[in-house]
């Protein structure tokens, strides 16, 4: 953190600017268009803002949320798991630090509560997301042909 850049709690209040945030993200890898499959974007994170077992940080800078992260121990998975859902950067921030920045302080809170083991998927076109958890240390699991997305795990007390 810096006196410009704060990484904090998202606030419900603030589910706008996530909605938002994470649209301008996820149109970067999709150049067809953001794809139409009947999710409900402001209910899934109105929910994740609230979910007592998860967690959505963010970045903010100038009073402006520039990067999000969501992340939980999935349904059926050790409570030393956790799984990194959703990790997004505003296009008009990328290799400023902010996704870097991001990762640690999830790595950082990982760490602090125990977590031995993070996941996360990410879409196979996305190879610029896919670079950034590669130097973050993340390590690709097999794929099967087809599959629309890769799966990522890193070992947090490792860092």
């Amino acid at each position: 953190m810096t006196p410009d850049r704060v990484i904090r709690t998202a606030l419900p209040a603030e589910v706008a600017d996530v909605v938002a945030l994470h649209a301008r993200a996820r149109a970067t890898y999709y150049p067809d268009g953001l794809p139409q499959d009947g999710t409900d974007w402001l209910a899934s994170w109105e929910s994740a803002l609230v979910r007592p077992d998860g967690r959505v940080l963010c970045v903010v800078e100038a009073g402006r949320i520039v990067g999000l992260t969501s992340f939980r121990t999935p349904e059926g998975a050790p409570a030393d798991t956790v799984k990194l859902f959703q990790f997004h950067v505003d296009p008009d921030h990328w290799r400023r630090g902010v996704g870097t920045a991001l990762h640690t302080a999830c790595v950082e809170e990982w760490q602090a509560d125990g977590r031995r083991t993070a996941v996360l998927d990410v879409h196979v076109d996305n190879l610029r997301a896919q670079g950034f958890y590669r130097r973050q240390g993340w390590v690709p699991e097999p794929a099967e042909p087809g599959d629309h997305h890769l799966t990522m795990r890193l070992s947090p007390a490792a860092e």
